[in-house]
């Protein structure tokens, strides 16, 4: 997926306001790239204008080399809260994306339940989302996403709501699923931590008018193990991104 010099303005009020400027930035297939920025500057627009909610003010779309500007149905989408219908089983839920797309219910929900074992959730099969915890809820809500027939996902602060431990057993379990089969994926987040553990790339974006003011290789090796976190060079560049973040955002 690429964005090329993405730009978008709303009127409010009578004035131009600008939320999204020259934005331009690549995830290659089976790649983890995450974007850092500040609240309220357009990282969830930015989404909306890649799944074709929202038509740019500038700029192009692309995916797997074509121009898909202002086209739906193209990408999976995972919100900040887990959006599971309460009135559908958790398998139901599991295969929503599959049954738009018109897959057989038999194939999906065969491999809805091979999944649901894999990431913890056999027996839940025919629950309901408000039996579950808040990270047992968020895995059916990732699990939705991933078996959607569309191979780039846009993951929308997956975690936010989670408690600290929560979230940080999400994060471990995030990244041995997406090991398993490397989809192609752009994460949004606050944490710097979170960033770094996940990904093979950050971009950090400023205040609005939003544009990217820095790309940042990460350099740990993968399989990546939860003793990263303790690194020095971790460490040492989670404070430079929080500098960056903090001298931008004053």
């Amino acid at each position: 997926m690429e964005l090329k010099q993405i730009s978008q303005t709303f009127m409010e009020n009578g004035k131009i306001d600008t939320v999204l400027k020259d934005i331009s930035l690549h995830v290659e297939k089976g790649e983890f790239v995450s974007i850092i920025g500040p609240s309220g500057c357009g990282k969830s627009t930015l989404f909306h204008i890649i799944g074709g909610l929202v038509a740019p003010s500038h700029g192009e779309v692309w995916i797997d080399g074509k121009e898909v500007t202002g086209q739906k149905g193209l990408i999976s989408y995972m919100p900040q809260t887990h959006a599971l219908f309460p009135w559908r089983t958790i398998e139901e839920n599991v295969i929503l994306a599959q049954e738009v797309a018109g897959i057989p219910a038999k194939q999906s929900i065969a491999q809805a339940r091979e999944w649901l074992a894999k990431v913890g959730l056999a027996g839940y099969e025919k629950a309901y989302p408000h039996v579950l915890s808040g990270g047992m809820q968020q895995r059916a809500a990732f699990l939705r996403a991933l078996l959607s027939p569309q191979e780039f996902m846009c993951l929308d602060e997956p975690f936010a709501a989670l408690d600290a431990l929560t979230r940080m057993d999400m994060q471990r379990w995030l990244l041995s699923i997406w090991e398993q089969n490397k989809r192609s994926v752009l994460f949004v987040t606050h944490s710097i931590e979170e960033a770094l553990f996940l990904s093979d790339r950050i971009y950090l974006l400023s205040d609005k008018p939003t544009t990217i003011i820095q790309e940042i290789e990460v350099p740990f090796p993968r399989p990546r193990r939860e003793e990263v976190l303790s690194e020095p060079m971790f460490q040492t560049l989670k404070q430079k991104i929080y500098a960056t973040m903090k001298r931008v955002h004053v």
